[in-house]
């Protein structure tokens, strides 16, 4: 199983400790150190679709101005900005055996993941 974030998010280290409590073995990707290709976006958004990746409740999307914001229209915009500012991407990304699992939620956890 992968796990992608950014190791300083208290919601990427809420999903690692419950991982962790569980048991469940991972693998770590820092978006910050190795960022995200487009070619994962796209597979994340051909499960998920790419509204759900844009974390539009996050500070780095708050930050952005409101041109930058208005021009994420479609996937294609959505995916440059979340290429160059890889903490507007909702975290955790979670690839599992049952497809892809967003941020933390410990019911979905327990139903998809143990």
């Amino acid at each position: 199983m992968q796990v992608y974030g950014i190791k300083n998010c208290n919601t990427v280290k809420k999903a690692l400790e419950w991982l962790a409590k569980e048991g469940i073995d991972y693998t770590f990707h820092d978006f910050k150190k190795e960022g995200v290709s487009l070619e994962k976006l796209k597979s994340w958004e051909s499960q998920v679709g790419w509204e759900p990746l844009v974390n539009k409740r996050g500070t780095t999307w708050r930050q952005l101005s409101p041109e930058e914001q208005r021009a994420v229209v479609d996937a294609d915009s959505a995916n440059q900005l979340m290429q160059a500012k890889t903490s507007v991407i909702k975290r955790p990304v979670i690839e599992s055996p049952k497809g892809i699992l967003l941020g933390f939620d410990e019911n979905e956890y327990t139903t998809k993941l143990k």
